[in-house]
């Protein structure tokens, strides 16, 4: 049954171990113990490696004793015990010490030779690593469970995530309690069982015990690779069952229309879309004419024009006398876009609703709608948006407001989707009465398994070419260590686009006046980029600040002149918008500004990136960040500045931006490199990570066959009637933390 899942921990294993459990990891009920699967298994005889232990680091490891000392305290009563174990490799860096204070137990029970498990963080001492007050298990001697020495001995022992307070054998003890207390064989099994058996896996009573107690390396990995099928199953399930949903809704068709704001559109167009964006055009415009309404991901290069693509397509809507609404993270992406897409209809924008009608070409009312608006500017929008007279309107997050309402609401665009929830993309699906066509448009690429994972309920387009006139960035790192002088010449550099006329951008990770600074310090979690460690961030330098880097350069000769901007998340809205104006009208010749200009902000005329302290970026956001220079024909450069050793794993990261133009190469690097959590949007859930076993890139394949098996299903039960186990987990799964994960599209 179901409910066995839900119980309580406290009636199944004791209060005081389900206290622990909750307030340590989170875990109240059978189920959440269940899931909570070990990370890795250990054997006997295999000692973890010391050398590789990350500082500051809650680990478990097991190890050898060698030496046992004690000594009374000189400063005050007691003890200490100072325990030096080994991984037995015979190396430099074969040991760390443990010390006791006033443990009699840790020393009568650590002689030499006993091999235990020990649980704590790594700190140092005098330059060698150190355990303090680790808990521990011994893991000599005889078995409780009646096996033989040798059967013992290649039994895996399970690690389990843990913290500092609850080591992993605590949870390993409550789970064996667990499974003692239920009865697994009625739980329900998502599996439907001739898929078990035709991959070859174990039903859920067996998987669980095989996971958390399994005899031999054999069991626990037949368990997994259950539970990682079953992720991928329920999870793909489930977006096929809500794009064959979105299918049967009825939507409004916006068919093609002769003679309209599209085709004067085109006409009026100084360049010629590339053949990727005429392919793209050519679906959507089939889509929005369809009675069901299109659910479409367009993503594409830095540059590679998906504004003009969904513009094209927005003017479809507004032909056949509809609406369309354009989504955007922050004000001044939707007032850049409300400019861009004004500024690119040209003659076909109307200036307000008093000149409608005055001129035979068709034209189109473009709203902008913020929430900091002044109140006649946001009552004209919001009058201009219900009564029908606006065609595009452009927002924020006030476009979600109960205020807003559509006469005739027929496709919504979503830029830079992932910094929206499901509730607010569906807000605003639900101002209108047949649902909306969606374009979801993402400039960061992404990896083809993650799209699968992430967007499977999306159909997908891709443009990969850039239009013409385009060049690629060239981009270069500048290590400012072997080469200090390099310094200066960054802002010689600078003054030389200056003075042809070009301009500049420099990008700093935060703001650097009081308060909480801005920018993608996220960069800073991934101290352990690539496995290495990097030691305590402290003992880094302060990352350059918008303030500081603006005072420096006042003091620059070769700057001197030069007319400089500041560009943060803490200006107010008009501070904002004035310092956007005065660089895209070419008032400011260097802007100096936070990772606010990373999408969306467009100035052609600026040439010229320095992205100072890049290391502590990611890959994304580098390749983001420099796709906006060179946007107007000119060529474009971009500096990666870092303070950072040679060979330093962050160094690698730069370096593999400076080598490749192409997003989607970057983007698998990225995935390869980052932790997975982040890629698939975790911060959003306040998870970590919102899959358990299963891993993008490492289990395609295994996406890839559940994709194929859960199309299947739905296609032959679409409601699931005859799979209710697996309706109801995937129910489970869609709790309230894993909805923004699972419908980001």
């Amino acid at each position: 049954m179901a409910a066995q899942r839900e119980i309580g921990l406290a009636k199944l294993i004791g209060g005081a171990s389900a206290k622990k459990l909750k307030d340590h990891l989170g875990l109240a009920t059978a189920g959440d113990l269940l899931d909570h699967f070990p990370r890795r298994y250990a054997q006997r005889g295999e000692l973890t490696r010391i050398a590789e232990l990350p500082v500051d680091t809650d680990v478990t490891l097991l190890a050898r004793v060698v030496k046992v000392t004690n000594r009374k305290m000189a400063a005050r009563r007691g003890s200490i015990t100072e325990v030096l174990v080994t991984d037995g490799l015979d190396g430099a860096l074969d040991t760390i010490s443990l010390t006791f204070f006033n443990s009699f137990a840790a020393a009568r029970q650590l002689t030499p030779g006993t091999v235990a498990m020990f649980s704590g963080r790594v700190g140092t001492y005098r330059g060698r690593l150190q355990l303090t007050n680790p808990d521990y298990v011994l893991l000599d001697g005889g078995s409780a469970d009646g096996l033989s020495a040798e059967e013992l001995a290649d039994k895996p022992i399970p690690v389990y995530p843990a913290t500092a307070k609850l080591p992993s054998w605590k949870i390993a003890q409550a789970t064996e309690t667990l499974l003692a207390q239920i009865d697994l064989s009625t739980l329900p099994d998502p599996l439907p069982a001739a898929l078990r058996e035709h991959y070859g896996l174990p039903p859920i009573a067996e998987a669980y015990r095989m996971v958390h107690t399994p005899v031999n390396a054999q069991e626990w990995a037949l368990a997994r690779r259950r539970f990682q099928y079953e992720e991928a199953l329920v999870l793909q399930t489930a977006l096929a069952r809500r794009k064959a949903q979105h299918a049967q809704l009825p939507s409004r068709p916006s068919p093609a229309r002769r003679g309209g704001l599209l085709e004067a559109f085109d006409a009026r167009l100084p360049f010629t879309l590339t053949e990727g964006q005429r392919d793209v055009g050519r679906t959507l415009a089939a889509e929005l004419a369809a009675n069901h309404p299109m659910n479409r991901l367009l993503q594409g290069e830095v540059g590679s024009g998906k504004t003009v693509v969904a513009l094209r397509a927005m003017l479809q809507v507004v032909d056949d006398g509809g609406q369309a609404a354009l989504l955007a993270p922050t004000e001044v992406l939707a007032s850049q876009h409300y400019e861009s897409i004004r500024r690119t209809l040209g003659p076909l924008a109307r200036d307000g609703i008093l000149s409608a009608g005055a001129s035979d070409v068709p034209d189109v009312e473009v709203v902008l709608l913020t929430g900091s608006q002044s109140g006649g500017e946001r009552r004209r929008s919001l009058l201009a948006a219900a009564s029908g007279e606006a065609g595009i309107v452009v927002g924020t997050h006030a476009l979600l407001s109960e205020h807003v309402q559509f006469a005739d609401l027929g496709l919504v665009v979503v830029d830079e989707q992932h910094r929206f929830g499901v509730e607010q993309r569906d807000a605003l699906r639900a101002k209108s009465l047949a649902t909306p066509h969606l374009l979801v448009m993402t400039a960061t690429p992404i990896p083809r398994t993650v799209a699968m994972t992430v967007f499977g309920d999306l159909e997908t387009s891709v443009l990969r070419e850039l239009p013409a006139g385009r060049s690629p960035i060239a981009t270069h790192v500048v290590g400012l260590v072997e080469n200090p002088s390099w310094e200066r010449r960054i802002w010689a550099r600078a003054r030389e686009e200056i003075d042809a006329g070009q301009q500049v951008y420099v990008v700093c990770p935060t703001i650097g006046e009081s308060g909480e600074d801005e920018g993608d310090l996220e960069a800073l979690d991934e101290a352990t980029w690539g496995g290495t460690a990097l030691g305590p961030l402290e003992e880094r330098q302060p990352a350059a600040s918008v303030a500081a880097v603006v005072a420096q350069l006042a003091e620059e000769p070769a700057l001197a002149g030069t007319r400089v901007g500041v560009l943060h998340g803490r200006l107010e809205r008009t501070e904002k918008a004035a310092a956007m104006e005065a660089f895209a009208s070419g008032s400011t010749d260097l802007l100096v500004a936070t990772t606010v200009v990373e999408v969306g902000v467009d100035v052609p005329n600026a040439t010229l990136m320095v992205i100072l302290d890049a290391d502590r970026f990611g890959i994304a956001q580098l390749h983001q960040l420099r796709g906006r220079v060179g946007r107007g024909g000119h060529q474009g450069t971009c500096l990666l500045v870092t303070s950072l050793e040679p060979g330093h794993p962050s160094r690698t990261r730069l370096e593999a931006v400076a080598s490749s133009t192409d997003g989607f190469v970057l983007a698998q690097k990225d995935l390869e490199n980052r932790r997975e959590g982040d890629i698939l949007g975790a911060t959003q859930s306040g998870r970590r990570s919102t899959l358990r076993l299963l891993r993008v890139l490492r289990d395609a394949d295994v996406i890839e066959r559940a994709r194929a098996d859960a199309l299947q299903i739905v296609g032959d039960d679409p409601d699931l009637e005859r799979h209710a186990d697996l309706r109801a987990s995937i129910d489970a799964y869609l709790e309230p933390e894993k909805e923004v994960f699972l419908e980001r599209g």
